[in-house]
């Protein structure tokens, strides 16, 4: 099973604390700042949509893209009593094509980290550079080296009403990669609990590959800030934030 086919149903209600609603505020705030007036977004691993739901509430045209036919699904049930619903489009970021460039491309909640193979991490920022508008923005955020490698042989539960989900997490030293590997209990109808499986990988990126991917593939101002903040992240930060400018 692929990642995020079976959580995909539970996944809104498991990261209710994950703040997206500050997150859109902070990136409406970026973009707001760009030379250019941004009209269109691309929401790169938009996974359920709700950050590219949230954009599209402040007036911009949004388009998701995400690899999961299931997180797409929720994605656009999320979206479907909106009067300006995003665009969704089934898509693996390193295959990225769109019919026409973009103001603007974000990517939220560490979607980055899920390309954990250099060819597709390249190959990603080469496609957002070419359907960037001159002067547009790209804004991703990536877990750290640190707190990836920090949580080797950890365990981890979220649970709902109707669901229970158990994460237990690996880091190899040697791939760079964190494993998660997921078992999701959830309440039937029957009253019987049903379980599911999955395994999620993502990878430790340092700081210094990927401004040299991001300069390969054409971006030649980058600023790496601490998360939602406009500093410099602090040692041993568990999140940056990358800001592009083609």
């Amino acid at each position: 099973m692929s990642s995020y086919d079976a959580l995909a149903a539970s996944y809104d209600d498991l990261m209710a604390d994950a703040a997206h609603m500050k997150r859109a505020e902070y990136l409406h705030k970026c973009l707001g700042k760009s030379t250019a007036p941004v009209k269109t977004v691309l929401d790169l691993g938009c996974g359920t949509g709700t950050i590219s739901c949230l954009l599209a509430e402040k007036g911009y045209r949004v388009l998701g893209c995400d690899a999961s036919v299931e997180m797409l699904t929720e994605a656009v049930m999320k979206a479907s009593a909106m009067e300006n619903p995003p665009l969704f489009l089934h898509q693996s970021m390193e295959k990225l094509r769109l019919a026409e460039e973009v103001d603007a491309a974000i990517s939220t909640v560490d979607a980055v980290n899920y390309l954990t193979r250099e060819k597709d991490i390249r190959e990603t920022f080469k496609r957002v550079y070419r359907w960037l508008r001159p002067g547009g923005q790209f804004i991703f955020d990536v877990n750290t080296p640190a707190k990836l490698r920090a949580m080797d042989k950890q365990l981890y539960t979220d649970e709902t009403e109707e669901s229970y989900c158990v994460w237990r997490t690996f880091f190899s030293e040697k791939t760079k990669c964190c494993t998660y590997q997921v078992d999701l209990f959830r309440l039937r109808r029957d009253g019987a609990w049903e379980r599911d499986y999955e395994e999620h990988r993502e990878r430790a990126w340092s700081e210094e590959e990927l401004r040299v991917f991001l300069a390969e593939a054409g971006f030649t101002k980058v600023k790496l800030t601490a998360d939602l903040r406009h500093c410099a992240p602090k040692e041993g930060a568990e999140r940056w934030i990358f800001h592009c400018i083609k």
